[in-house]
């Protein structure tokens, strides 16, 4: 029997290999790779937590302030020990960990900061906080231009849930004022090439996405349009959407 969080699991999935190749660079760092436990901030369903354990041998541990998605994790991911918690107030000493992270999580919160200087608390002096992927819908790009209606509703319906749709413009000012030092950040790369549109999978995990955005947000023939639209500038090749994801991380001082 399916379970209700499973197409949810397969859209952090899906975000997850997105953000792989950041998260392979990342993770090579010296803090990282010396790394003897490792925090995950906003884990919900595991689906990075999941990927880690082939790609570090330290202690994994991930907190989310959803039970049933902690449940559903530790059910595909046994090796991880998941935690109820919140951001705001992580039930873990200081100098818990030696790298936490987060991951499509800071627009979602009303305190970015907080979360932060949370990592920072217990992250040990000299140990690495990363925030692998912040979206920035204010410099969406989108071709052709007869789809521009639909970048528009998804950013007013994400902000009318509370998401912050240009946090991402604001990552490196958060890293700094949360105390980290030897700051980076970067925008994750685009890459379009001939024959590699999404899979039928991709494509439907994606628009299955935006229409529950944009649901009671946009009437139904007015979105049906603009999936016709949509389709048919994938199949002829035309289709180009680049939304600026931001990845960050730093030091803690020592």
């Amino acid at each position: 029997m399916p379970d209700p969080l499973d197409d949810l699991h397969a859209r952090f999935t899906q975000q997850a290999r997105w953000t792989a190749d950041i998260r392979a660079r990342l993770l090579a760092l010296p803090p990282a790779r010396a790394a003897g436990a490792v925090l995950e901030v906003g884990s919900g369903t595991g689906a990075i937590t999941l990927d880690l354990h082939g790609r570090t041998p330290a202690r994994i541990v991930g907190l989310d302030r959803d039970h049933a998605s902690n449940a559903y994790a530790t059910r595909h991911d046994p090796a991880t020990r998941f935690a109820t918690g919140f951001g705001e107030r992580l039930p873990f000493g200081p100098g818990a960990f030696d790298v936490s992270f987060c991951h499509f999580l800071l627009l979602w919160v009303r305190d970015p900061q907080a979360i932060l200087s949370e990592m920072v608390r217990v992250t040990v002096p000299g140990g690495a906080v990363l925030c692998l992927a912040e979206p920035d819908y204010g410099g969406r790009i989108e071709y052709p231009d007869s789809l521009a209606a639909l970048g528009l509703a998804q950013e007013s319906a994400l902000r009318r849930k509370g998401a912050d749709t240009r946090l991402g413009r604001r990552l490196r000012h958060l890293l700094v004022q949360a105390g980290l030092v030897s700051v980076e950040v970067g925008v994750l790369g685009g890459e379009w090439r001939l024959g590699a549109a999404p899979s039928a999978r991709e494509a439907d995990l994606e628009w299955k996405t935006l229409s529950d955005d944009l649901a009671g947000d946009m009437p139904p023939q007015a979105l049906e349009d603009l999936r016709r639209t949509l389709t048919a500038a994938r199949d002829e090749g035309r289709h180009l959407l680049f939304i600026p994801t931001f990845y960050g991380w730093g030091l803690c001082p020592r």
